[in-house]
C-alpha cells in the first residue's frame, strides 16, 4: 500500500488542533503529519494528543510535504514563512490565515497551488463554515482535497474572486460575534425581567438554535419566518417596532460593512 501523503501544519493552536483531529479520525496517520510549532508547551500536548511529529522550527523536513497548512497569526506571517520558503514551493497551500492574500503567501513561499480560507469559530466543535478561494493554478481535485480536509470542521462554499473572501469575513468570520452580542442582549432583558439566569440563558439559546434550523430547513425566505412570528399589535409586533424605531436592522448591516472595509484594510496592511 502507497504511504501517505504528508501534511504540514505552521502553527499548532486552535484551528490547526481541529483540523488534525479530523484528518486522524478520517484514517489519515498521524506519523504522516509535522507540525511546525515554536512553544514547547504546545508541541508537546499537540504530540500527546495526537502522536503527530513536531518541530520547533522549519527545516527539509517540510520538503516531503504534498500540502502545507497555514495556521499562524497573520502578524507572524512573514516571519514563519522565512525559514519554510526553500522548502514547500512545490506543495499546495492552504491558508486559515485572516487577511493574508494569496499574492503574499505565493510571494513568501514561491507557491503558485494556493487555496485561502475564511473559517469562524463554531469549526472548532465542527459547525463552522469556510468561505474559500483558489489561485487558477489548483486543480478540481485539489479543491476536492481540501475539502475533504475542512470537512470535519463544517461547511465550505468556493468563491470566485478573492476580494469576496473580505466580505465572507465581515458575515461569517465575524459572525458568531454578532450572535453571540444578541444573546448578551436577551440574557441582559431575561434578568431585568426578573427571570432566573439559567432560565433566561437556557431560553436565548435553544431560540438561536431553533430558530436557525427552521430557517435552514424551510424553503420560504427569512422574512416570511419573521412575519408569520408577528401578529400585528401582539408582542413581537410591538418588540420589532421597537426595533425599527431605533435603526436596529440598519445599524447592523452598517456594522457588517465596517467589518468588511476593516477586512480590506488589514489585507493591505498585511
Amino acid at each position: 500500500m502507497a504511504s501517505a501523503p504528508v501534511l504540514a501544519f505552521v502553527g499548532g493552536g486552535n484551528m490547526a488542533s481541529a483540523l488534525i483531529g479530523g484528518l486522524l479520525r478520517s484514517g489519515h496517520p498521524a506519523e504522516a503529519v509535522v507540525v511546525v510549532e515554536p512553544a514547547a508547551e504546545q508541541r508537546a500536548r499537540l504530540e500527546r494528543q495526537f502522536g503527530v511529529r513536531t518541530l520547533a522550527g522549519a527545516d527539509a523536513t517540510l520538503g516531503a510535504a504534498s500540502l502545507v497548512v497555514w495556521a499562524v497569526k497573520p502578524q507572524v506571517f512573514a516571519d514563519a514563512a522565512a525559514p519554510c520558503a526553500g522548502h514547500v514551493a512545490g506543495a499546495l497551500h492552504l491558508s486559515v490565515m485572516a487577511g493574508i492574500r494569496c499574492e503574499a503567501i505565493a510571494h513568501a513561499t514561491g507557491a503558485a497551488r494556493i487555496v485561502r480560507s475564511m473559517p469562524n469559530t463554531p469549526a472548532l466543535i465542527g459547525q463552522g463554515i469556510a468561505g474559500l478561494y483558489a489561485t487558477p493554478a489548483v486543480g478540481a481535485d485539489e479543491r476536492v482535497r481540501i475539502e475533504a480536509l475542512l470537512a470535519p470542521t463544517g461547511a465550505t462554499l468556493w468563491v470566485d474572486r478573492e476580494a469576496d473572501l473580505d466580505a465572507v469575513t465581515a458575515l461569517s468570520g465575524s459572525g458568531p460575534a454578532y450572535v453571540f452580542y444578541f444573546i448578551e442582549a436577551m440574557l441582559q432583558a431575561a434578568q431585568e425581567m426578573g427571570l432566573d439566569a439559567a432560565h433566561g440563558r437556557a431560553l436565548a439559546l435553544a431560540t438561536f438554535a431553533g430558530a436557525t434550523e427552521l430557517a435552514r430547513r424551510s424553503d420560504e425566505s427569512v422574512a416570511v419566518l419573521r412575519e408569520r412570528v408577528t401578529s400585528k399589535g401582539g408582542t413581537t409586533h410591538a418588540a420589532l417596532s421597537s426595533m425599527e424605531a431605533d435603526g436596529v436592522k440598519a445599524a447592523l448591516v452598517r456594522a457588517i460593512r465596517a467589518a468588511q472595509q476593516r477586512a480590506r484594510e488589514l489585507g493591505d496592511a498585511l
